[in-house]
């Protein structure tokens, strides 16, 4: 398989490492920015890990266990709540935004991406874990 196809819905090669380095540019930049605003960092690392609980939802089954997972890992949420805290200034609001920008960016960097049902390690950027295919 060359680089410039999928399989089973992953990215490979230059693609993949352009995901990689666009979670990594959000993790470093929502970081920087929340201290520049002034955050607190208990509250940081608090709520750093938070969205990882939706693992919890794979107690459901693989295809539950995704669609919550996906839902704590999908940039549409947190985007809707700066944005809604960018209107309403509110700090509270916009420092959670960037908390939660910051963790999906952190796991994009480390090559965890969105799940299929088909289970936890089929990720849109590659298999995870011990049956981690070669080409990813």
């Amino acid at each position: 398989m060359d680089n410039t196809t999928t399989e089973a819905g992953s990215v490979t090669g230059g693609v993949r490492l352009l995901l990689r380095l666009e979670g990594l540019t959000l993790f470093v930049g929502m970081t920087v920015l929340y201290g520049v605003w002034g955050g607190s960092w208990w509250v940081y690392a608090i709520l750093f890990l938070a969205p990882d609980l939706s693992f919890a939802g794979y107690a459901f089954g693989p295809k539950e266990g995704a669609v919550i997972y996906n839902a704590a890992h999908s940039y549409m949420a947190p985007v809707a709540l700066m944005t809604a805290g960018f209107a309403t200034a509110e700090p509270l609001v916009l420092s959670i935004a960037m908390i939660w920008l910051a963790h999906i960016g952190i796991d994009r960097a480390l090559g965890y991406g969105l799940k299929y049902q088909a289970g936890f390690g089929f990720t849109h950027m590659g298999r995870i874990g011990k049956a981690k295919s070669p080409q990813t």
